[in-house]
Formats: structure tokens, C-alpha cells, sequence
């Protein structure tokens, strides 16, 4: 089964706002390269989606949360959690968040 991706406003607006800091900080070629890597990370959720750990603030939601990371390999920082909600055929992004930030919150 192929799921659809959704792009929830809270996950687009992290998105804009990392993507505009690594512009402003680093360089526009480092937020094109985040922007990229990013996009099919959140691709790959197209194929078993609940093959990714359940969120550890999932139980604080009425659905089940899971996440999916996203950054360098062996590097601890520079990653970002991937939050999302699976129902029915739709794989929900609702949240995008470096794993320094506190969890997410209803």
C-alpha cells in the first residue's frame, strides 16, 4: 500500500522557519541541501509508515503519534524529528522540530 503524504500548517511553518535560519546562519546552498534531504526523508513515509517508533509524547494525543528522524548519520546533532499521525490511507506530518525542543504538546 502506498500512503498519501499531508503536510500539516504547524510542519510547514518549522519547516519555512529552519530552512530560513540555515539560510540566514549558514548559507542558502546548507537550507536547499536540508530543504532536499528533508523532502525524501518525509518520502519514505510513503511505504509502512508504522515501521517508525511510536513518539514518546504520543500518549498525551488521542491517536497515535510516531516519529521518524532526520539528520546526519552518527552526528547527534543537526537532527529533527518527524512527527506524524497514520490514519486510514494519509500519513499526517504534523510536526517538524529539532531534538533539542521540548516535546510536542496538544
Amino acid at each position: 500500500m502506498t500512503y498519501r503524504i499531508e503536510l500539516a500548517a504547524t510542519a510547514k511553518a518549522d519547516i519555512r522557519e529552519q530552512a530560513r535560519w540555515l539560510r540566514e546562519n549558514q548559507s542558502p546552498a546548507a537550507a536547499d541541501k536540508w530543504l532536499d534531504g528533508l523532502s525524501r526523508t518525509i518520502e519514505t513515509l510513503q511505504s509502512r509508515p508504522t515501521r517508525h517508533p511510536v513518539a514518546a509524547e504520543s500518549h498525551r494525543f488521542p491517536e497515535e503519534l510516531r516519529e521518524l528522524i532526520h539528520g546526519p548519520r552518527g552526528k547527534r546533532k543537526h537532527k529533527h524529528r518527524i512527527i506524524f499521525a497514520v490514519r486510514e490511507d494519509t500519513v499526517y506530518v504534523l510536526d517538524v522540530r529539532h531534538t533539542a525542543r521540548d516535546e510536542l504538546e496538544p
